[in-house]
């Protein structure tokens, strides 16, 4: 008479339990509900182990056959929608394995030599990133093709430039816009530099020491589109670094399209009426009929919260584990899935919306003829005079504090009154003091000066392939 069979053998881990999984504990522990979006991931990967355990004799030619079969049939199941993933199972490799057990039968049940769902779900995660840096990148270029194409219509308009909210220094609107170019643009370059590092295949590193099996590692790293494999068996299987450094680089895009943002807000209002943000991107007030509320830039601004918020998940969640895996890691894929949810779609909204965006120029010029905003430029007037700076500092300030006392700007001095500040003080002096003289001297590389900037839009078009 055979022994039963005990209750907990109906995992496929269970053979050394004797009672079932209370079901409680599956629904804790069960992850399938966020991770079912590595399937693709993880069927690619299993046909690569499979054809290298083939190549290295754990599998013959006819348990490949009908374990690639199983696999396509699978994923052509989850593609249609017709697959039924099962929470008892886990986890989304639990479950392909079992569909594929059921569907071939012992051919299925070999495909895990050599390997653990330690190395596979690392190398899942690492396919997956890899794609979103790929995707990331284009998304990134998108962006900074709408802020250079706003630098070209707008090339010759002018601004305000702001430090401390102040009003600083005239500059060109497209000058502005190409800041935002060069953020976008790090932005692309560490998302990129993150993909090598993301790059290596931890697979055959199994639980955490390696195999005693006959592998080929580099065979199947270079199959799946890997630059090599991961060094250390005991590293690969609990690192999350790559994880870290990608959400990192989402973290900080997301920052740069809050810093946008937040001037889109400011800009928008009527305090500043510097933008029309195109009724498609607002929504009105459910109690104030005039309202035009830039939510779309607020919305992005506020989701910096989270994307920072999953940096600092996966940086606490790592900071306590000893080596190699623990399940804790289990939980570095919900905020690593939300920091690409979240990112793609404010970069994508962001290009969307910035290419709707129409600038208020004359308001902008007009803002530019108040607070003294050339006054960094008499400062430089009196040092070509030969003037210290420091000494030219303190003569425009007094210069200023008497127009503050007079209530005029700079430029409607009188000759004679700018002279009392110094003598060295010509005729010569009311070119310098117009905002246009003041963007035009600014002709240090990355200056504001039209003929920098143009030179500035001529190269990004080139870089970006727009011309």
């Amino acid at each position: 008479m055979s022994k039963e069979k005990p209750a907990g053998s109906e995992k496929l881990w269970g053979g050394r339990f004797a009672e079932a999984t209370a079901h409680s504990v599956e629904a804790f522990t069960s992850s399938i509900q966020y991770d079912s979006r590595l399937y693709s991931y993880d069927i690619a990967g299993s046909k690569a182990h499979a054809a290298m355990l083939k190549r290295q004799g754990v599998l013959t030619q006819d348990e490949l056959d009908a374990v690639i079969d199983g696999l396509s049939a699978i994923e052509k199941e989850i593609d249609g929608g017709s697959f039924v993933f099962k929470s008892e199972l886990e986890d989304v490799h639990m479950n392909i394995e079992k569909a594929l057990v059921d569907k071939i039968g012992p051919a299925g049940a070999k495909l895990h030599s050599a390997r653990s769902r330690n190395d596979q779900i690392a190398l899942d995660l690492r396919l997956y990133l890899r794609d979103q840096c790929d995707r990331f990148a284009v998304l990134l270029t998108d962006a900074q093709k709408t802020c250079v194409s706003l630098a070209r219509h707008y090339l010759g308009d002018i601004m305000p430039g702001y430090t401390h909210l102040q009003r600083a220094q005239p500059v060109l609107i497209s000058h502005h816009m190409l800041a935002y170019y060069e953020m976008f643009g790090r932005d692309r370059q560490r998302i990129l530099d993150c993909r090598k590092r993301i790059n290596l295949s931890p697979l055959g590193c199994a639980a955490l020491a390696g195999t005693g099996l006959p592998i080929d590692r580099e065979s199947v790293a270079e199959e799946l589109g890997f630059d090599g494999v991961t060094a250390n068996s005991m590293d690969s299987s609990g690192d999350r670094d790559f994880a870290i450094e990608f959400v990192s680089c989402c973290a900080l895009i997301q920052t740069h399209l809050s810093r946008i943002s937040e001037e889109l807000v400011l800009w928008s209002s009527q305090e500043f009426s510097f933008v029309d943000i195109s009724d498609k991107f607002c929504t009105g007030s459910s109690i104030m009929p005039q309202k035009k509320n830039p939510d779309i830039p607020e919305l992005i601004r506020g989701k910096s919260g989270r994307v920072i918020g999953s940096l600092m998940t996966l940086f606490t969640l790592l900071k306590g584990l000893p080596l190699t895996y623990n399940r804790d890691l289990q939980e570095d894929k919900e905020p690593v899935f939300d920091a690409v949810d979240t990112v793609s779609a404010s970069l994508s909204i962001m290009a969307e919306l910035l290419g709707n965006l129409r600038f208020n120029t004359d308001r902008m010029k007009k803002a530019t003829q108040t607070g003294f905003i050339t006054a960094t430029d008499l400062a430089d007037y009196l040092v070509m005079k030969n003037v210290p700076f420091r000494e030219a500092h303190g003569i425009v300030g007094r210069s200023v504090a008497f127009c503050i006392e007079k209530g005029c700007e700079l430029e409607d001095l009188q000759l004679d009154d700018l002279q009392k500040f110094s003598p060295a003080i010509g005729e010569d002096v009311y070119a310098v003091l117009s905002v246009d003289g003041s963007v035009n001297s600014r002709l240090s590389t990355g200056g504001t000066a039209r003929k920098r900037v143009e030179e500035a839009i001529e190269k990004a078009e080139k870089q970006l392939g727009m011309v």
